[in-house]
């Protein structure tokens, strides 16, 4: 049963924003449900579940799931693995698939965020007195001494690192760069907000944590993705409709922190990304110019642009001038977050990675409606998560 090639088969996500009166199992069972639809099948026909949910993860979200979608006795397996946990979920699917254990798996991300203001990674308040004590030692409780753990503070500082090291980047290049997302998202009707901003406008705006004003923040809103995977044997046997609206995964790969001694203190978006980057083009058999769009974790500006570095879409220390060529908007040569990126469809964390490839996925069978890129064959989807994971997969347009 098992098979090197995996497709995707149905994929949905529902509209992100303020959801208060669905729960987490209320949204994920629609993603699920819709997805379901989507490809054709049942519950029935699944052989694993897959759920993936961050903040609300205790009492098996993908059970829980199963209790309005269909109990069938199907393994579960409930994944909790940062911002990278819907891409984590669709692995452990694909995973299954790939070992024979099944021919059909549904993977699902879901999450309740609104209203939830500024993330930290376990940040704890710095206390003059404090002494070294835990699992860390002295390298606990850096928010405050040598840095921050709060998010936006976070990728504030890799962001001007980056501009630090190469030069050529400015606040009017993240504030550009959030520009881009906020226009694009006029055209995606499900995402959190869909408004285009003046680059004045994105700079004047309530100052979070330099460069990264509240525009070029990501925000942080409910919504759920699904995805339903299949072995290539078995899509064989569908309807030709099915098969010629299937996608590919080429690649998917998941990494996480090398040991460096740096990383022991302050994370490295960097390294992870761009070692998931070269697996993920080395088991696809393309590289970065064959890409006809890019969903990347845009969970900042500044994070969107060090990223076109990390994917290699340009040269070591070129991103500012790639980002000033145009080639990230929707009519440049390499099209990037055509969804309006995280800074305006927003981010559920679970279910941003499943909502990123629904992008890609829609791209590639050509049902993106008013921002559809013409004749998209290959897209890649990415997503990183402090603590650190990163998730990237890359999707090819069925030949059916």
């Amino acid at each position: 049963m098992a098979s090197d090639d995996i497709w995707i088969l149905g994929i949905n996500m529902t509209k992100f924003g303020k959801h208060p009166n669905l729960d987490t199992v209320d949204l994920a069972s629609q993603a699920a449900m819709a997805a379901l639809a989507d490809g054709g099948v049942t519950m029935a026909d699944m052989g694993v579940l897959a759920a993936g949910c961050l903040m609300q993860a205790s009492a098996g979200i993908g059970q829980q799931i199963q209790k309005q979608i269909g109990q069938t006795g199907i393994p579960v397996f409930n994944v909790s693995n940062a911002c990278a946990t819907g891409a984590t979920a669709l692995r452990v699917a694909i995973m299954s698939i790939k070992a024979g254990e099944c021919d059909m798996g549904l993977a699902v991300g879901v999450e309740k965020l609104s209203g939830a203001g500024l993330l930290a990674g376990g940040a704890r308040k710095a206390d003059a007195n404090w002494t070294p004590a835990g699992r860390f030692g002295a390298v606990g409780g850096t928010d405050g001494r040598i840095g921050t753990d709060t998010m936006p503070g976070v990728f504030a500082q890799v962001g001007m690192q980056y501009a630090n090291t190469y030069g050529g980047v400015d606040f009017d290049t993240f504030a550009k760069i959030a520009e881009k997302n906020h226009a694009h998202s006029t055209l995606n009707p499900l995402a959190a907000y869909s408004k285009r901003f003046t680059l004045d406008e994105i700079k004047n705006d309530l100052m979070i944590s330099y460069p990264n004003t509240r525009s070029m923040c990501s925000a942080n809103c409910d919504g759920a993705a699904a995805a339903v995977v299949v072995s290539d044997a078995k899509l064989k046997t569908l309807s030709l409709e099915q098969q010629r609206r299937a996608v590919k995964i080429s690649a998917s790969v998941l990494t996480s922190d090398p040991w460096q001694e740096a990383c022991q203190v302050l994370p490295d978006v960097n390294t992870l990304t761009r070692r998931a980057a070269e697996q993920a083009y080395a088991l696809a058999g393309v590289g970065p110019e064959d890409l006809d769009l890019v969903e990347l974790h845009d969970c900042f500006a500044t994070a969107e642009l060090v990223h076109y570095d990390n994917l290699m879409l340009c040269a070591p220390g070129e991103a500012g001038s790639f980002f000033d060529s145009g080639a990230t908007w929707r009519d440049g040569k390499t099209p990037v977050n055509v969804s309006g990126g995280l800074e305006s469809k927003g981010h559920p964390i679970a279910a941003t990675g499943i909502a990123n490839i629904w992008e890609v996925c829609h791209h590639l069978r050509g049902e993106a409606g008013d921002r559809q890129i013409e004749g998209a064959k290959v897209g890649l989807a990415h997503v990183i998560g402090l603590g650190s994971a990163c998730g990237i997969h890359i999707l090819e347009k069925s030949a059916a």
